[in-house]
């Protein structure tokens, strides 16, 4: 990366249940670098996120059977609120496209629909659908399932309800914990409230369900790197370095450079300095 951030953008992708809001301290280190941010909202998360009737209530009722609203919502949808962000910033020298954990999908797929408006891909800990076309595949892979956390988090039947649904206000001490240790372990439990509690209910069935067609020519032709999380619980180690193997082997015009942090899923939330960094190439 070049550490002249003066005319580079870093456009921020969140991944499933999450929200722009979660990279603020993140972007607070990045403006100390010198590097200019925008983060984005993928459709049905952030302040427009629809909730389940019964979500905030006494109870809950309802809760693990409702519908989702997002159940209709597209992967296209998704692409598309990244292409419209990178095409409102092209102005930029340099945009860098910065993607987490599932959020890696909808940014691969508005990569490769407009590939002349990203000039670096970056995951972080993200999804990179170029080996196997799925985000499922890779969850489901012998890799992914040996050494993660989390499997029961998700309630009600996710293609019922058109959404893999999770319980942020839960109750349950012992979901809570589950919660925090399959993706925040490194935050403490004394804090983890207030991360937990802005996260939305429901990720689009869609997101992990749906093929997405990677070319060489298109998503294949930008330089990329992929900053590994080294004790993610949630996106495994060697899922991690399985995705970066295989997209290399597709698209071997520009293979991963490959950047490690320590710590979970979450750096965005337990060290946002030092992900800045990374992010920059500090």
């Amino acid at each position: 990366m070049n550490n002249d951030q003066s005319g580079t953008l870093y456009v921020l992708v969140h991944g499933a249940w999450h929200s722009s809001w979660q990279w603020a301290a993140t972007q607070r280190a990045l403006a100390g670098l010198g590097a200019a941010s925008l983060a984005v909202d993928l459709p049905g998360h952030g302040f427009d996120a629809p909730l389940p009737s019964g979500f905030s209530d006494p109870g809950q009722p309802g809760f693990t059977t409702e519908k989702s609203a997002l159940a209709g919502l597209t992967l296209e949808e998704c692409a598309g609120a990244v292409v419209s962000a990178l095409r409102a910033v092209r102005g930029h020298r340099r945009v860098v496209l910065v993607s987490h954990s599932a959020g890696g999908v909808s940014a691969s797929l508005a990569a490769e629909r407009a590939p002349e408006l990203v000039d670096e891909l970056v995951h972080l800990s993200s999804v990179v659908p170029a080996g196997r076309p799925r985000f499922s595949d890779y969850m489901a892979a012998p890799e992914q399932a040996a050494t993660t956390r989390g499997q029961g988090l998700v309630v009600g039947d996710p293609e019922a309800i058109g959404a893999f649904r999770i319980n942020p206000l839960s109750a349950d001490p012992e979901y809570a914990e589950e919660l925090r240790l399959a993706y925040y372990q490194d935050v403490p439990a004394g804090s983890f409230a207030r991360w937990r509690h802005a996260l939305s209910p429901d990720m689009p069935f869609a997101i992990p369900t749906t093929p997405v067609a990677l070319t060489r020519e298109r998503w294949g032709s930008i330089p990329r790197t992929f900053i590994r999380c080294a004790e993610d619980r949630a996106l495994s180690p060697a899922v991690q370095d399985l995705m970066i193997a295989e997209a290399d082997a597709a698209m071997p015009d520009h293979p991963f450079t490959v950047r490690t942090l320590p710590g979970s899923h979450s750096p965005f939330a337990a060290r946002p300095a030092e992900l800045a960094a990374a992010l920059v190439g500090a």
